[in-house]
């Protein structure tokens, strides 16, 4: 098959490299498109993964329409000169909008429910759309549910293992207590009038107050005073210090997850609410959701009480029973492109593999 996948964003790097690698190796044509951000190229080009830059980023709602328009025309040409069998990405309507125009199929992942418009201007044109289990929006026939994450496409444990050798090269000490506290910029489309924390300095100062190391991520520059607490590690080995790590405190949904999968318990401070970190929390206890207004303080006490009660805790435990209720989601994107070799009407459609449900 030739296949076309579409990168928005550094998470779905993660999410697609798994399948990418699989593909390629069975024989067949990957073409990996994106647009202009630098951290996805990074990421892409530390896998090996050869790509090719579309359309520049934006940063407003006018320079979004144009940057779409300007994708889309010109992965419509790609697909005209390139044939391809199957498009793919999370959340992204140029791979459905082209699914309608050409003889291809369109398999959209997505989590994110808040996602409105992205989500109203793709959904309806896609040949399928697969979500978690936990995605709370029913979508129509054309969702396929998993019992899964989009996270456990690239850190199940069939395809991760931590690294200790990366918390050390970054100068952390194996036995002293390590908090990872993420900070978001707010600007991409979909945290529209969303936000966190208040105050990352009071944030820090609660934190270390319980004898712990913070270390930061964060989009945008950190204040002089917090500076020297920012991560040193690679992007691509972020995800060694999340599973080392004995708490992520943070605004982002994705790293909350991805600290969950992995075993490490997560605080998520965000306006945000998501099915799936809804499920982490309510199902295995391995996220707190502090969405209100007082989130900031909901989510210091709350993480407060797990550091004061963390080798009390069986965490490894609660993963475990995780793992053993979901599938491996790269198995599932797999399947679904497999599943969808040429165009056909919907209700054509072969009946998905065990690890997927069609609603």
């Amino acid at each position: 098959m030739r296949v076309f996948v579409t990168i928005q964003h550094p998470a779905h790097v993660h999410f697609f490299r798994e399948a990418i690698a699989e593909l390629e190796a069975a024989g067949h044509e990957v073409s990996v498109f994106m647009r202009d951000v630098a951290i996805a190229a990074d990421l892409l080009e530390s896998y090996g993964i050869d790509y090719e830059v579309l359309a520049p980023t934006s940063d407003s709602l006018p320079s979004l329409a144009r940057s779409q328009l300007r994708y889309e025309i010109a992965l419509l040409r790609r697909a005209r000169r390139e044939d391809p069998d199957v498009v793919t990405a999370i959340g992204e309507p140029a791979v459905a909008h082209l699914s309608t125009l050409l003889d291809c199929r369109s398999v959209v992942f997505t989590d994110t429910e808040h996602a409105t418009l992205q989500n109203r201007i793709t959904f309806p044109f896609a040949d399928r759309v697969c979500t978690p289990e936990a995605y709370m929006d029913d979508l129509g026939d054309e969702q396929v549910t998993y019992p899964g994450f989009h996270e456990l496409a690239y850190l199940h444990p069939d395809r991760f293992e931590p690294d200790p050798s990366v918390v050390a090269d970054a100068g952390i000490d194996p036995d002293e207590r390590l908090v990872v506290l993420r900070l978001v910029a707010w600007d991409a489309l979909h945290d529209v009038g969303g936000g966190g924390f208040a105050d990352a300095r009071a944030v820090v100062d609660e934190l270390e107050r319980h004898g712990t190391r913070v270390v930061i991520t964060a989009e945008a520059d950190l204040p002089p005073d917090l500076a020297d607490r920012r991560a040193t590690v690679a992007p691509e080995d972020m995800h060694h210090l999340l599973a080392h790590a004995d708490l992520f405190v943070g605004e982002s949904a994705t790293m909350a997850a991805e600290s969950a999968v992995l075993g490490t318990p997560a605080v998520f401070a965000s306006t945000l609410e998501l099915g799936y970190l809804e499920a982490l929390e309510s199902e295995y206890g391995l996220v707190v959701n502090t969405t209100g207004e007082d989130r900031q303080a909901e989510a210091l006490r709350q993480a407060s009480s797990i550091l004061a009660d963390h080798d009390g805790i069986d965490w490894a435990g609660r993963r475990e029973r995780l793992l053993a209720d979901c599938v491996d989601t790269t198995d599932v994107i797999l399947s679904q492109i497999a599943d969808s070799p040429a165009k056909r009407p919907a209700a054509e459609v072969d009946a998905p593999r065990p690890v997927a449900e069609q609603r």
